[in-house]
């Protein structure tokens, strides 16, 4: 049977803090078969590895069951998704909260192709998976475990020799445009999410944080341009929806913000809890405090430590309706 698998999923981006332990990854495995005809997979293997190329943990999942990895630190993980001993998707995930949390993160797999009587996948790729040859990708786990270890200039060192090697590797673009962001060289970060699109132009992480690179740099139309299509692209991405309704606050659109700040909260309650913190200001700027008094109080329910706390609560109780 000849089969591939497209994995579509949610990337959450977190910005760098110190470690901790007691996180929790969690997410289902959503399997479309409305195109296979035959014996359908039983299950599939998840393994969790660190950033750096470390197997930590594995379990067998069945079709359409739920994965959880528990007792994660804050970092960066690799969950890669195996059918019958073949990678069919690998997918980067930002574990990062100052407090102990959960983080969701499903994953949905569709077959396709012709379908024949035998259940051997002779044929298995995953959407956005970019298969490298033996060179480029020692050259790419370099680039991830120097990351890891906040040796950012190394780690563009080792991705300009795989785009160099191979230009078609639209994720090492992504990567290096990472890089770049967290060293503050926007211009830059701007230019090589520009080719991962250019490489790849349905690949909506590039998308999003292309769009958030052109928010850093002023560039608010040029976001909307790009978050747009991120949203079109993949709805369920709770990040785009966020940046595309600050996007929409810095050109004083609020009518057209709301939904979109909204959809990320709705999408990721707890790592999108700062979407309520950005209604609040707008709905305060409208003299709606009574609204915004709403957005602290649910701020709040998520965020429990948060430093300011008791500014907001002082707000709350000022502007609350009775």
């Amino acid at each position: 049977m000849r089969i591939s698998l497209v994995a579509f999923v949610v990337f959450i981006f977190a910005g760098l803090v110190p470690a901790q332990g007691g996180h929790t990854l969690w997410g289902d495995i959503k399997v479309d078969e409305s195109q296979l005809t035959s014996a359908k997979a039983a299950s599939f293997t998840l393994l969790l590895y660190t950033e750096g190329g470390t197997l930590m943990m594995r379990q067998t999942v069945a079709t359409n069951g739920r994965y959880r990895f528990l007792d994660l630190r804050n970092g960066r993980y690799e969950v890669v998704v195996e059918y019958e001993g073949q990678e069919v998707a690998r997918i980067t995930v930002s574990v990062n909260a100052p407090f102990k949390t959960d983080f969701r993160e499903d994953i949905e797999l569709q077959w396709r192709g012709p379908v024949a009587t035998s259940t051997k996948a002779s044929v298995v790729s995953a959407a956005d998976n970019y298969v490298r040859s033996t060179a480029t990708d020692e050259l790419f786990r370099k680039a991830i475990e120097s990351s890891q270890r906040k040796n950012y200039k190394k780690a563009i060192g080792y991705l300009e020799q795989v785009v160099a090697k191979d230009p078609a590797d639209f994720r090492a673009w992504e990567e290096l445009g990472t890089m770049h962001f967290i060293l503050k060289s926007f211009d830059q970060a701007e230019a090589s999410y520009s080719t991962a699109l250019v490489k790849k132009p349905d690949f909506e992480p590039a998308m999003t944080k292309l769009g958030r690179v052109r928010i850093t740099l002023k560039n608010f139309n040029g976001a909307i341009d790009v978050l747009e299509q991120a949203v079109k692209t993949n709805p369920r991405s709770a990040q785009a929806n966020y940046f595309l309704g600050e996007a929409y606050l810095q050109v004083k659109l609020g009518s057209k913000a709301v939904p979109y700040l909204r959809e990320a909260i709705r999408l990721d309650p707890v790592t999108m809890a700062d979407a309520h913190l950005r209604l609040a200001a707008l709905y305060n700027a409208k003299g709606l405090k009574d609204k915004a008094a709403v957005e602290y109080s649910d701020f709040l329910k998520v965020r429990p430590d948060y430093p300011e706390r008791k500014k907001l609560e002082a707000y709350i109780s000022s502007n609350k309706s009775p």
